[in-house]
């Protein structure tokens, strides 16, 4: 089989202007596939960093530090879980465009995302809510004052950005994964999405310059200024989607285009978090995709790397600029120390793992990695369950009893997230699969463009060489 190339004015199918033709884009010999094993280690260290980045937050809620000796220095100076929050933004800067280009169709990354995402976090939402009483605080999908608000808010996964409480206490993080996809997919339908170093270096200096000067929630101020907002955002968004599913090229971009203005306008005047941290997450995030092209380019590396030192230093100094004087309740963190030097060691440990990439990690660290998702969604209201019925809290002061303790609950969550990833994630996915393909022949779309990068071949089982992850910090 040949590389297609598209003639010079033929759209893509996902709006993007076709590549243009050139003598070193000429057709050329098909290169066999890559062997299982072969595709499995090259991406075996996202596997590992994005299983290390969910345990790390899994021992955070867990309160690992406070039975360790000095647990409450570490704590004050480093906080685990914004170490593993930003290592997992790397890993989806890094490869979630890898998987878009790699399609070369919008419709069936969001296909994917979709199937991804929401079946498991249905499953989570539906299986706490029976299993924890009413009066508990980690569960709030059902629970609140305006429940068909709440649902709708955390259905559309932008509740953090719509002043609306989020349905799980740790769940706020797919809003900034959903507002990057926003972003990745305007940029891509746009023929932008090679731009990602000087969107970082952007990102970073709008967290350094404005820091706190913009307030929080600005179109959702108080109770009732939610329910206007979200009659603006729903049909915004559900006609943003009928574009991107569509297929067709100029629908596509026009509702890429949509959920790209929607999501920054929401960013930028409706957000939840000071201005550095939510500037910062989506610096790193497109700092990620920078290292990705920067990795793949055969010439101009220097502005990628300039950039990604730039979001590197940028996302370390704020929070000695900005995480004080009370901000650090915002961000769910102890000070500046525990901020700084978590995102700093966030990036070095990227850093490690992208230079042991050729290397075959550990299968238990890949394993953490592929049920990472379901570990991320059921550790919060597993341990809700499960402390009660041992007597925690409090936490025990014996080392027996932690050792204990720890080890029960560690067997059950990652138990549960193997099965829910096998019973629940896996079968959806497959799922996701077959409706891609039947809206690829029921709605046939034009011959996508070639990717503008090398893009790793997924391997068996998976929908592209990404699966989302999340991790969360304490606090909803």
């Amino acid at each position: 089989m040949k590389n297609r190339i598209p003639p010079p004015a033929r759209p893509s199918s996902t709006g993007a202007p076709a590549a243009s033709p050139s003598p070193a884009a000429s057709p050329s010999p098909a290169v066999p596939p890559a062997p299982a094993a072969a595709r499995g280690s090259r991406l075996g260290w996202l596997d590992a960093l994005r299983g290390l980045a969910a345990l790390v937050v899994v021992m955070q809620h867990f309160g690992l530090l406070e039975m360790l000796p000095h647990g409450e220095f570490v704590r004050r100076n480093f906080d685990m879980g914004l170490f593993g929050v930003m290592l997992f933004f790397i890993v989806s800067g890094y490869i979630i465009p890898a998987s878009l280009e790699r399609r070369g169709d919008v419709r069936g990354f969001w296909i994917g995302r979709i199937f991804r995402i929401h079946p498991a976090l249905i499953v989570t939402l539906a299986f706490a809510s029976f299993m924890l009483p009413g009066s508990d605080g980690s569960i709030r999908i059902l629970r609140t004052s305006d429940d068909p608000a709440s649902v709708t808010a955390n259905g559309l996964l932008l509740q953090d950005f719509l002043g609306v409480v989020n349905g799980m206490s740790v769940s706020w993080t797919l809003c900034y994964e959903m507002v990057f996809y926003f972003f990745v997919t305007a940029l891509f339908t746009r023929g932008l999405h090679r731009h990602s170093a000087p969107i970082a270096a952007g990102c970073a200096a709008l967290a350094l310059a404005v820091g706190t000067a913009v307030g929080e929630h600005l179109l959702t101020p108080g109770p009732g200024s939610v329910r206007p907002l979200l009659l603006i955002v729903t049909p915004v968004v559900l006609a943003g989607f009928a574009g991107v599913l569509s297929g067709r090229p100029g629908p596509t971009r026009a509702g890429a285009v949509l959920l790209g203005g929607l999501g920054l306008v929401l960013v930028t005047l409706n957000s939840r978090a000071p201005w550095y941290e939510t500037w910062t997450i989506f610096a790193t995030m497109f700092a990620g995709t920078a290292v990705y092209r920067a990795q793949h380019a055969t010439r101009r590396r220097t502005p990628s790397l300039v950039a990604i030192g730039f979001v590197v230093v940028a996302g370390t100094l704020v929070g000695w600029l900005y995480n004080r004087g009370g901000f650090e309740n915002h961000t769910w963190t102890t000070g500046w120390m525990s901020w700084s030097s978590a995102y700093l060691a966030a990036w070095i440990v990227f850093g490690l793992g992208f230079l042991l990439r050729e290397r075959r990690f550990p299968r238990v660290l890949t394993w953490l990695g592929a049920i990472s998702f379901s570990l991320y969604l059921l550790h919060y209201p597993l341990m809700r369950m499960l402390g009660p019925l041992v007597g925690v809290p409090p936490l025990p002061s014996s080392t027996l009893g932690k050792f204990v303790w720890t080890g029960l609950f560690l067997a059950v969550v990652l138990a549960a997230s193997h099965l829910m990833y096998r019973l629940v994630e896996l079968p959806m996915q497959n799922l996701g699969r077959r409706v891609q393909r039947a809206a690829a022949r029921r709605w046939p779309a034009a011959a996508p463009a070639a990717p503008a990068v090398p893009v790793p071949a997924p391997r068996a089982g998976e929908d592209g060489p990404a699966r989302v992850g999340a991790t969360a910090r304490d606090g909803g």
